[in-house]
């Protein structure tokens, strides 16, 4: 059998890189239902424009395919860092101000966000295994109280929800590259041999 004959090195990439996958697309189930409670419970309409909401990474790379491994797996990996955070910091204006007792919306909440943090953490093991370093971190302080109005923490929200579930899309496109080259590789090689 082909797997029996590679090398241990590859086949834990392998398997990492599947278990992340399986991991982005459970996320992207649960932030799409999370995404109808969410416009219902805020009273938002999902076409609305969320062009004036920034501070929110953008799936959307032009470049990406000449980003290598590296570039790959660590824009997923700071992207899910700063998604644990704005989730948490959505979770907090729920609690605080826009659906104070709704605890079972804000448990599904921090279900995702336990899920983004655990798949950040996966991201890391993948980059270790892979001989790569970890991009440097360092998070943003939280948002200022009373900064942004009820309304504007709505739409935060909501964005920060939508660019999440596009960010799934990417890792799993991300990932199975990464999968493809660690499958033809009989050890963990530098960034150049892993270049999509």
């Amino acid at each position: 059998m082909a797997s029996a004959e590679q090398s241990p090195v590859p086949l834990q990439h392998h398997n990492l890189c599947s278990r992340i996958i399986l991991l982005a697309r459970k996320i992207r189930s649960d932030v799409a239902s999370l995404l109808e409670s969410y416009v219902e419970r805020q009273g938002l309409d999902r076409t609305i424009s969320l062009d004036s909401v920034d501070g929110v990474p953008v799936a959307a790379v032009e470049q990406g395919g000449e980003l290598t491994v590296a570039e790959q797996l660590g824009a997923n990996l700071q992207a899910y860092r700063a998604f644990q955070a704005l989730l948490g910091e959505v979770l907090e204006e729920q609690r605080s101000h826009l659906t104070p007792l709704d605890t079972d919306f804000h448990a599904s909440i921090q279900a995702v966000l336990l899920q983004v943090a655990a798949l950040a953490y996966q991201l890391e093991e993948l980059l270790a295994l892979l001989g790569h370093s970890r991009p440097a971190w360092e998070a943003a302080g939280p948002e200022a109280p009373g900064r942004h109005s009820l309304f504007e923490m709505k739409l935060r929200g909501l964005k920060v929800l939508q660019e999440l579930a596009h960010w799934t899309v990417r890792s799993v496109r991300d990932l199975r590259q990464v999968a493809m080259h660690s499958q033809g590789s009989g050890t963990a090689a530098p960034d150049s041999q892993f270049s999509a």
